[in-house]
């Protein structure tokens, strides 16, 4: 009798045939399915702000700063990502952070291979341009000025050099050249040059004192004929940066051997115009100069 009431307690809690079941349960279901989407999409977010902040915070990716740029931290904390250095510069050097540089988007930047400063502003318009300091002629007091990088004397501008006043005012260099692949350098191999530096497709530009000082113009319009290669010298803007020493190489020819000094600023032509693929001599950013 008593397994036949329970049997019959049973059947009573069951639903009739055709009815719906209770839909609690299935409202729990979706809205646990909904937090889960929600968790999942706010861990992704929160993540792919991670992936954009870890390069800048670890140091993963460098960037060559405009002439003037403070230490790298000081720099993105004055840094206002206004673009001002950008609509100045005369030669569309200075470019803005895309997306993966993380917290440094839209912070300027310069990439020497594509397109150098080649100071065809005279002034520096950049550091004139900039409204919080982030590029500057002379760091404030409070802010340590490493050794290494400080400027011997003021840079002598060759395009002014016959001016009443040929320096650049600038204090602090952003780099120094390097002549990271020797072994590639025509130079050091003896050979010349003839022709366009990089090629017709290159859209960088230069300004070039025999064509028009205020007007910079194509690299790719302005084609060379050099007996030794030697447009990391002739090209450089500066004065008494870089020089060509000669060499005997081991089959017993002269050769010569691009020499950086320590007036290089770290400007990046020598980078940008260097003919061979990919480039012999390099700007290592925010370097110290050290004697070789």
């Amino acid at each position: 009798m008593s397994d036949q009431a329970d049997n019959g307690d049973d059947d009573d809690l069951k639903p009739p045939p055709g009815a719906q079941r209770p839909k609690a349960p299935v409202r729990k279901a979706a809205n646990r399915r909904k937090f889960i989407r929600t968790a999942a999409l706010t861990c992704g977010v929160v993540g792919l702000s991670l992936a954009g902040w870890m390069p800048v915070a670890q140091a993963h990716k460098k960037r060559l700063r405009p002439p003037g740029a403070l230490e790298e931290h000081d720099f993105l904390s004055s840094c206002i990502k206004c673009g001002q250095c950008v609509q100045v510069c005369p030669v569309a050097a200075i470019k803005l952070a895309d997306i993966d540089e993380g917290f440094g988007i839209g912070v300027p930047y310069i990439d020497a291979r594509e397109q150098a400063c080649d100071f065809s502003c005279d002034a520096v318009q950049c550091i004139l341009a900039c409204p919080t300091g982030a590029l500057t002629y002379k760091k404030p007091g409070f802010l340590k000025l490493r050794d290494g990088m400080k400027m011997a004397k003021d840079p002598v501008l060759k395009a002014k050099a016959k001016d009443a006043e040929p320096t650049l005012n600038l204090k602090e260099r952003i780099g120094v050249a390097r002549l990271a692949r020797p072994d590639a350098c025509l130079a050091v191999r003896g050979e010349g040059f003839k022709g366009q530096a990089r090629g017709a497709a290159f859209k960088g530009r230069m300004r070039y004192m025999d064509v028009d000082r205020w007007k910079p113009v194509p690299v790719k319009d302005h084609p060379y004929e050099r007996d030794v290669c030697d447009l990391c010298v002739t090209e450089c803007p500066i004065q008494d940066a870089i020089r060509l020493e000669a060499f005997t190489g081991p089959d017993g020819l002269k050769k010569y051997r691009p020499v950086v000094l320590e007036q290089c600023v770290g400007c990046g032509v020598c980078e940008m115009i260097c003919p061979v693929e990919p480039t012999a001599i390099v700007v290592d950013i925010r370097k110290e100069w050290k004697e070789a």
